[in-house]
C-alpha cells in the first residue's frame, strides 16, 4: 500500500518545487536545506559510491564536504532544468533522503533521449527502492517530458546496479567501449535502453508492480 496519499500521485508542485511520488519513495529537487543530509550519506558511502562515478576535477572542492560547492551543484542542476539539458532529483526513503535519481544529457530535436543514472545510501540497499524510483522517472520522463529514448549506461561488473535494470527487464543494447571515465579509467559499459514505444506497452504492469 502506498504511504503517500492519492491526491499527490503520480505527481505534485508544492510551494517547494516538484515532487514525484511513488509507492514508497518520493522524489524532489536537491535545495540548500539538504546539505546537511546528503553529505553525511555522501561521506559514509563515499567508498560505495565513487568507484561507479566520473573523478572530480583536480582542486575542485567536494560538495559533500563544502556547503559552498553543494549550493553550486544546487544551482547548475536548477539552469539544467530551467533549459530542459537535464532533470535531477533527491530520492527520499523514510522521510530521509537516500539517493539519487537524474536524468542527464537531454537531446531534442531529432533524438528526444536522455541517460539516467541512480545511486542508493548501502544502508537502504535490497529494499527495491531505485527499481520504484526508475519508473518514477521513467513515467515522468516519457509522459511529462515527451522524451522518446531514456538509456541507463552500467560498468559490467557493477553487479548492484545491473540488477536494477535486469529487475526491470530493461533491454540491453550492447557494450560500448572504454565509453566513460569512471575513478580515474576509462570503462567499458553496457548500455541499456527503453523507448517510448515500449513505456507505453509495459507501463500498466511497471506501475502496477511498483508504483500502485
Amino acid at each position: 500500500m502506498s504511504q503517500f496519499p492519492r491526491s499527490q500521485h503520480p505527481a505534485a508542485t508544492t510551494s517547494g518545487g516538484l515532487r514525484l511520488y511513488g509507492r514508497r519513495v518520493m522524489l524532489r529537487p536537491l535545495v540548500g536545506p539538504d546539505f546537511a543530509g546528503w553529505a553525511e550519506v555522501r561521506r559514509l558511502n563515499e567508498d560505495w559510491l565513487t568507484r561507479w562515478e566520473p573523478s572530480r576535477p583536480v582542486g575542485a572542492p567536494d560538495p559533500a564536504r563544502h556547503r559552498e560547492a553543494f549550493l553550486a551543484r544546487c544551482s547548475s542542476r536548477d539552469k539544467e532544468r530551467q533549459y530542459g539539458q537535464g532533470h535531477s532529483f533527491g530520492l527520499f526513503a523514510n522521510g530521509v533522503i537516500s539517493g539519487e535519481i537524474n536524468l542527464n544529457n537531454v537531446q531534442r530535436g531529432a533524438a528526444q533521449s536522455a541517460t539516467m543514472g541512480y545511486w542508493i545510501d548501502q544502508r537502504q540497499a535490497g529494499h527495491g527502492y531505485i527499481p520504484e524510483g526508475v519508473v518514477i522517472m521513467l513515467r515522468h520522463g516519457f509522459e511529462d517530458l515527451r522524451l522518446h529514448r531514456v538509456e541507463i549506461c552500467i560498468v559490467p561488473r557493477n553487479h548492484n546496479s545491473r540488477r536494477v535494470v535486469e529487475k526491470l527487464m530493461i533491454r540491453e543494447e550492447g557494450v560500448a567501449l572504454r565509453f566513460l571515465e569512471i575513478a580515474g579509467e576509462w570503462e567499458d559499459h553496457i548500455r541499456f535502453a527503453i523507448t517510448a514505444e515500449e513505456w507505453a506497452a509495459r507501463k500498466a504492469d511497471l506501475i502496477d508492480r511498483w508504483l500502485a
